[in-house]
């Protein structure tokens, strides 16, 4: 009886008088008009631009590793013109986004593409590309990159579920990857 009026009692202090909203920033942003499309996984400490959100379109089955910052907005003229500069940003289908990429205002990134680590996308990406750096530029085809990663997987050892936090990895596992990858340079997990 007195855990649950707490609990009440709790739930009006933190929603009325201290306005703190439970839900993830990632709900908040879809309640403010992100629109986000199926099967989508956006990792830890990723930021979507919650003040203009609604300027943003995320397509299905996007990947965005740790740290990705998806920005809508300019506010380097907010001081000396007094307005802020906005632009949309579109993600297309099946693209995966790597940690500690920035994507900058008025960009479009098209379907079938991977932007790699720590890129600053400052331009829009046509489908079925690759692009890395900064500014991101293509660098070759989706279908080239997925071609030169089959080859070196056909090279390399494989692992499975197992061999992952999520599978509960053993210290024996972890120990056998690490000599495998001083060998081969490279490891694919599923």
């Amino acid at each position: 009886m007195f855990a649950r009026l707490y609990l009440l009692i709790r739930a009006f202090i933190r929603h009325k008088i201290l306005h703190i909203d439970d839900r993830s920033q990632l709900e908040i942003a879809i309640s403010n008009g992100l629109k986000i499309g199926k099967d989508c996984d956006i990792q830890f400490e990723s930021i979507i631009d919650w003040s203009h959100c609604w300027l943003i379109e995320i397509g299905d089955r996007v990947t965005f590793a740790p740290r990705v910052h998806i920005l809508a907005h300019d506010a380097s003229t907010k001081r000396p013109l007094g307005y802020t500069a906005l632009g949309g940003v579109k993600i297309g289908n099946d693209v995966f986004i790597g940690a500690g990429t920035i994507v900058l205002p008025n960009v479009e990134i098209g379907d079938n593409v991977v932007i790699g680590a720590g890129s600053v996308v400052s331009r829009s990406i046509p489908s079925n590309s690759v692009a890395v750096g900064c500014p991101a530029c293509v660098i070759c085809t989706y279908d080239e990159y997925v071609s030169k990663r089959k080859s070196q997987m056909m090279e390399s050892p494989c692992y499975d579920w197992s061999y992952t936090l999520g599978g509960g990895i053993t210290q024996e596992k972890k120990e056998e990857m690490i000599a495998a990858l001083e060998k081969s340079g490279w490891e694919f997990v599923v």
